[in-house]
């Protein structure tokens, strides 16, 4: 089952790539709701995988497991996930109401937040390549601050 599910997740992200590369992709513009069902999706994967590296590092540790969901947030991390916060998408629905506040799309300190996101993300797929636990729930806590940093204030609470 775990196999299949790898081999399922993989082969969505293929396809979605397949898509967005294809040059009758490239010339629609997709819908706000479409940009929104996309950032949504994206951070779910990210939640998942985030939720794989804190059950490893809450019980038995499994460094393969951690390498695994690290590169998965790592790559979603460097996608270009600012284009899906395009004009638009602040407010509306993806698969559910957007809980983006307006706040988002003006403040300059975003751009520095997301490339703090990237920073971490990149250096979690470095440090869980050693199979050091304690490292890797160290820069798991990094990584983690960079999330909750746009949460506290770009947001809203459910």
């Amino acid at each position: 089952m775990k196999k299949f599910a790898q081999i399922a997740v993989t082969s969505l992200l293929a396809t979605g790539l397949l898509l967005a590369a294809s040059p009758s992709f490239a010339q629609q513009a997709p819908k706000p709701e479409q940009l929104i069902k996309w950032r949504q999706s994206a951070y779910q994967v990210v939640a998942w995988n985030t939720g794989r590296v804190k059950a490893s590092l809450d019980g038995k540790f499994d460094k393969d497991d951690v390498v695994k969901a690290a590169n998965a947030i790592d790559a979603i991390a460097n996608s270009g996930l600012g284009t899906l916060f395009a004009a638009g998408t602040d407010t509306g629905s993806g698969w559910h109401e957007t809980k983006v506040k307006p706040e988002l799309f003006t403040d300059k300190r975003v751009g520095e937040l997301a490339g703090n996101f990237v920073h971490e993300a990149d250096e979690l797929v470095k440090v869980a390549a050693t199979g050091d636990a304690g490292a890797v729930k160290q820069q798991f806590g990094n990584l983690t601050k960079t999330c909750k940093a746009c949460h506290e204030d770009y947001r809203f609470k459910d």
